[in-house]
């Protein structure tokens, strides 16, 4: 079906094109720009309900900015659709988070436009003043540097040391703070509670505005502005319950301002253009504008699929048979189960309630289970203090943003060998978020810390069996649980959860032509792919290792005594994961065998559904079954010979 741009925005090739317009015509275009992310998305899917709210910023950035030499630098990146399609990206948009098409977030290789990669919160601010402090080093005095920030993102610490840092420059960056209350779940904490009551304080909000009005008929555009900024301060101590943290952190303060009046927008961001160094602008949005089921079910819509634009209706697959439920609802509802049976059992999550599944203790036992914001540093170190007080806390964490957290890791946790249960949800390849979220390192860069299990299930029994064991008073050390986005394999999932002695594997099936080693989810590609060689005569043995750190050394011992041919399986970096682990336990114990190491190669993988990813790496049902043959052919043509 084709989706047909607007009368105007089908002739916003650039934002040139834009600036050709008039101020009188901005509103139409938000009007037309809106519709088409609306047509596009329910169509052909990806993030809703961010791009929507920031639809007459982004008209405004690039009507008043001059970009691309003005530096544009979008935190997280959700909401950048609108900045794409204005960017010379609209008639290409469709291919938006589609395998070799447009990437979801910015991105610097796909146009000049995109400033700064991003795809984790939080980085914009210190991008941003690093590219004013380069301008300003080189003599660049009429180059522009914004970053776009939402508030949620503001919660971490990367954030605020970039503030803190510059208050103190001499450079000229502006921060627009996105405040809608919402990241992808409602915000939490403190900061919260502190932009509410900057925004709700209609005393000061009137008298700032009469404040602007009269000095503004002031003769002396500069004395005018100075006298402004010295009396909304005043005003500002006068009538807010605190005082300004922005300011505190020597941030020029603007606002807050009606994020969704393209007039006031245009006029504001051209105003603030003249005024020199670091200054932040406050803005009021609603997440979903313009749609109304997504403004007022914001988390639901963030990223709903496919959908009827006209009725709301959600695109859902219909399947004959009972099927699978995902990783995340499993880990979901197994930690109630245990949390009833143990009550020593917490559970911290950083921002993703939802995402995790941690949703369901938080409704159920709000005093256990806790949303504290995009603060993965928090998260850990959190979890390390709950631990010395006898709690069993399960901090689930995404895989990639766990990367932000990793010296509160080894310091606060495994150093002091404290009991804390991590589960990384979406190991491996999740698919259309692409290479900024894809779950590749975890196995690497966890199982060097000493003091460090680290594990990963093959199947949903597998992980509450996990999950059952990591809680049990007999482990007293960190212990990692791995597990991948989406589905599992077992429609019948809710069974028995028994211990699993740490560090040991299981034989799945005997054979005698080589060994199949498996880490976690790959262990069901492995499992077809054996099936598809059975006719051809190959019988490989399959072993779900279920620990790469300790390994089952028994077991391995058992499989290069037999075997000489060895595949391992993993949905992590081949460099330093599961197979390098098995090799240099073999290099340990002087076996000689011909050992094929498949996971993730080195080098980034693209956006795309997590089965064409799998099928581009090769480690799919396919791709296994591939290099059995390759492996097993010469060891099948000596038996012949024989």
């Amino acid at each position: 079906m084709e989706i047909k741009p607007g009368q105007l925005l089908q002739h916003i090739n650039s934002p040139d094109d834009l600036k050709k317009l008039g101020k009188d015509q901005m509103l139409q275009v938000c009007q037309e720009l809106r519709q088409y992310i609306i047509d596009v998305v329910s169509v052909h899917g990806g993030h809703f309900g961010a791009s929507l709210g920031v639809v007459e910023l982004s008209v405004a950035l690039h009507y008043v900015f001059n970009t691309p030499y003005d530096q544009l630098v979008w935190d997280v990146g959700h909401q950048a659709y609108g900045h794409k399609i204005l960017t010379g990206r609209r008639d290409n948009f469709i291919t938006n988070r589609k395998y070799n098409g447009l990437s979801g977030f910015p991105k610097r290789s796909e146009s000049v436009y995109d400033t700064f990669g991003v795809g984790h919160s939080s980085t914009s601010i210190s991008a941003a003043l690093g590219m004013a402090m380069a301008s300003h080093y080189k003599g660049e005095t009429d180059r522009q540097h914004v970053a776009i920030i939402g508030d949620g993102a503001m919660t971490a610490g990367l954030a605020f040391e970039a503030m803190n840092h510059a208050g103190i420059e001499k450079s000229n960056v502006l921060i627009i703070l996105n405040d809608n209350c919402m990241s992808i779940d409602p915000n939490v904490g403190a900061l919260k509670e502190y932009l509410t009551d900057i925004t709700t304080s209609h005393t000061y909000n009137d008298l700032r505005d009469n404040v602007w009005k009269a000095l503004g008929k002031l003769p002396g555009k500069n004395f005018s502005r100075d006298m402004a900024s010295k009396v909304e301060a005043s005003l500002k101590g006068i009538v807010s319950k605190s005082s300004n943290l922005f300011e505190a952190l020597k941030l020029r303060y603007f606002g807050p301002i009606d994020g969704h009046n393209i007039t006031k927008l245009i006029d504001t961001l051209n105003d603030l253009k003249d005024i020199p160094g670091a200054k932040l602008l406050h803005i009021k949005t609603v997440k979903g504008k313009g749609y109304e089921l997504a403004e007022k079910d914001q988390t639901k819509w963030h990223a709903p699929g496919l959908f009827d634009k006209v009725t709301g209706e959600i695109v859902k697959k219909k399947f004959d048979l009972p099927q699978p439920p995902k990783y995340q609802d499993v880990f979901g509802h197994t930690i109630i189960e245990l949390a009833e049976q143990n009550k020593t059992i917490m559970g911290i999550t950083p921002a993703m309630p939802s995402g995790s599944s941690l949703k369901f203790m938080m409704e159920q036992m709000p005093d256990r289970a806790f949303d504290v914001g995009i603060c993965e540093q928090h998260a850990v170190t959190l979890s390390a203090g709950l631990a010395t007080q006898g709690m069993r806390v399960f901090c689930n964490i995404y895989s990639s943003f766990m990367q932000r957290a990793y010296d509160m890791v080894i310091h606060d946790v495994a150093i002091q060998k404290l009991p804390v249960v991590f589960c990384l949800d979406r190991a491996g390849l999740v698919g259309e978020d692409g290479p900024t979220h894809h779950g590749c390192y975890d196995i690497a860069y966890m199982r060097c810390i000493p003091n460090m299990i680290v594990s990963s299930p093959m199947n949903e029994a597998e992980l509450r069996n996990l999950m059952y064991t990591a809680q049990l008073e007999s482990n007293q050390y960190p212990f990692v649980i791995r597990y991948p986005r989406g589905e599992g394999v077992m429609p019948e999932w809710k069974t028995k959860m028994e211990e699993i002695k740490v560090g040991t594997g299981r034989k799945l099936k005997d054979g005698e032509d080589i060994a199949i080693l498996t880490f976690g989810h790959p262990g069901n590609f492995a499992a077809a792919a054996i099936r598809d060689v059975k006719s051809e005569g190959i019988n490989p043995a399959h072993y779900d290792m279920r620990f790469v750190k300790p390994l089952d050394e028994a077991m391995l011992h058992e499989v290069f005594g037999k075997f000489n041919k060895v595949i391992t399986v993993e949905d992590g970096t081949v460099v330093g994961g599961f197979g390098s682990a098995i090799l240099e336990f073999m290099n340990e114990h002087g076996y000689k065998a011909d050992v094929g190491v498949m996971g993730i190669p080195d080098r980034l993988v693209e956006h795309g559904t997590p089965k064409q990813l799998y099928d581009e790496i090769g480690i799919d049902a396919n791709g296994i079954a591939g290099v059995i043959r390759e492996m097993a052919s010469v060891k099948i043509k000596a038996k012949a010979l024989v």
